[in-house]
């Protein structure tokens, strides 16, 4: 359906709170733009040749709005609900910034359950993750600098690992395959975004590998996940997961000469509490083999690393799309049990405060049973245009009808990317010079295509990348067309 009319959309209240359990409205007044007598935008329309000419099969749908008014301006299937992929991370964001405020900073501590005599503690030494999204290697360095620093020699009892801030998830999504590193593990303790740098190079008629926790300062070597060659073409990878060991082969034939690449870790308390096991010997402290604690430690706080505060957390995540920080701001926001009660979470909030009829599965889109329309995330956007979401989302710059960047162009667009196979979204806000700010959401998906794929197909599909260049020319050609209209 094509609206050539203003439509106005349910529920773009920005701000309203609504007591728990109280029923989103169906409708909602039209917000009023701040000033007095503020002009209508005219409506547009005639899309579809576009739409057809990009023959991306499936459903493509679409929203313009005026993001202070909320008023449509132009909207193809607007109600049609697809998958938004990464464009899910944009109502994680609000969640996050909504629940937890844009201060909020995640520690990681280092604690003593008795005290301190003669540089030895008596009692047990606890790693006690926070669930910082961001910790990496060199971060815990600073940790095991901090204890050399506060006299720390030795331990009498046990070296524990605590992770419990966040509930345990062997992976985000179970239809990825094993070897991608943007579907790990999820935990209270996350490090390097619970992956392992693996590398390798040709050494005469072998081949040297390594595993290793690489940051910019440390590069510690890891023993709990392994590496062996295996004499095969396909697959590229195996993996097998034991209590005490991450197990990997690679086919030689997808070798070459050398590489690196970064693989998921499954066991992320066991590879934090080795690499700061390695880390804690550099400094002269030799600590027994960790133990995963089973409750939340007492002690003392002997070192803590604080993480930057979530509004810098989320404006990475939003550049770089990382999907483990979206889970772990999105769990630590909703404070549930498991990932399938926080996404719930996740959509009551939506649906009470912005009027969203999104199904949310996860909080990076990265599972593509998420569904949302175009309609619902401009209404998002429009609900969140005076918080601090505008100002952390990427400049993702104009485009020509090609797809090209157009530098210097007077037109600003900041928005969120989000693709799968055969799924690729935009949204985000469109920022003539002197116009009035524009908010959109442009939503395309050949579900059936992607349904269709084997799972060796899943990471490079046949056709995948022509299509998204086909899908990401006509999100150009869209706002191209849109920015000329209202600038």
């Amino acid at each position: 359906m094509t609206v050539t009319r203003r439509w106005v959309l349910a529920g773009l209240l920005a701000g309203v709170s609504l007591p728990a359990g109280a029923e989103a409205p169906a409708t909602s007044p039209l917000p009023r733009r701040r000033g007095a007598g503020a002009a209508a935008l005219p409506a547009v329309g005639g899309a579809e040749p576009l739409v057809a000419a990009a023959k991306l099969g499936g459903a493509v749908g679409f929203v313009l709005a005026d993001a202070e008014t909320g008023e449509v301006l132009e909207a193809v299937a607007p109600d049609v609900a697809l998958p938004p992929a990464s464009v899910m991370k944009v109502l994680t964001a609000g969640f996050a910034l909504d629940r937890l405020g844009p201060g909020h900073r995640f520690a990681t501590r280092v604690l003593a359950t008795g005290p301190l005599v003669g540089g030895v503690v008596q009692g047990d030494l606890v790693l006690a993750g926070g669930g910082d999204p961001v910790l990496d290697t060199d971060m815990l360095g600073d940790l095991a600098a901090a204890l050399q620093a506060r006299g720390v020699k030795g331990v009498t009892g046990r070296y524990l690992v605590w992770t419990g801030a966040l509930p345990a998830l062997e992976r985000i999504d179970a239809e990825q395959p094993d070897f991608v590193g943007y579907n790990p593990a999820v935990g209270g303790l996350n490090l390097n975004f619970n992956r392992v740098y693996f590398e390798w190079k040709r050494a005469g008629k072998d081949w040297a590998l390594s595993m290793d926790a690489r940051a910019e300062r440390f590069v510690p070597p890891v023993r709990m996940a392994r590496v062996k060659v295996a004499r095969r073409s396909l697959p590229v990878f195996t993996y097998e997961g034991r209590a005490d060991a991450e197990l990997w082969t690679v086919a030689d034939e997808a070798m070459g000469k050398g590489g690196g690449r970064w693989l998921p870790v499954r066991h992320p308390w066991l590879y934090a509490g080795e690499v700061f096991q390695t880390l804690c010997a550099a400094q002269g402290l030799a600590l027994p083999a960790p133990i995963l604690a089973e409750t939340a430690p007492v002690g003392a706080e002997l070192a803590r690393h604080d993480s930057p505060a979530l509004e810098s957390i989320l404006r990475d995540m939003l550049f770089h799309s990382t999907n483990l920080t979206a889970e772990v701001s999105g769990l630590h926001a909703s404070q549930a049990a498991s990932l399938r009660g926080s996404a719930r979470a996740m959509q009551e909030w939506a649906r009470l405060r912005h009027g969203l009829g999104a199904h949310v599965v996860d909080h990076s889109g990265l599972g593509g049973a998420a569904r949302v329309s175009a309609g619902d995330l401009v209404r998002l956007l429009v609900g969140l245009r005076d918080s601090a979401l505008p100002g952390l989302l990427k400049n993702h710059g104009m485009r020509d009808a090609k797809g090209k960047k157009q530098p210097g162009h007077p037109v600003q667009v900041v928005a969120k990317t989000g693709t799968l196979n055969f799924t690729s979204a935009l949204a985000g806000y469109i920022l003539p010079p002197g116009g009035r700010r524009l908010a959109f959401a442009i939503l395309s998906a050949d579900v059936p295509r992607r349904a269709a794929l084997a799972e060796v197909e899943r990471e490079r599909p046949p056709g995948g990348e022509a299509w998204v260049k086909r899908a990401r020319n006509l999100q150009a050609q869209l706002i191209e067309r849109w920015a000329g209209l209202y600038a």
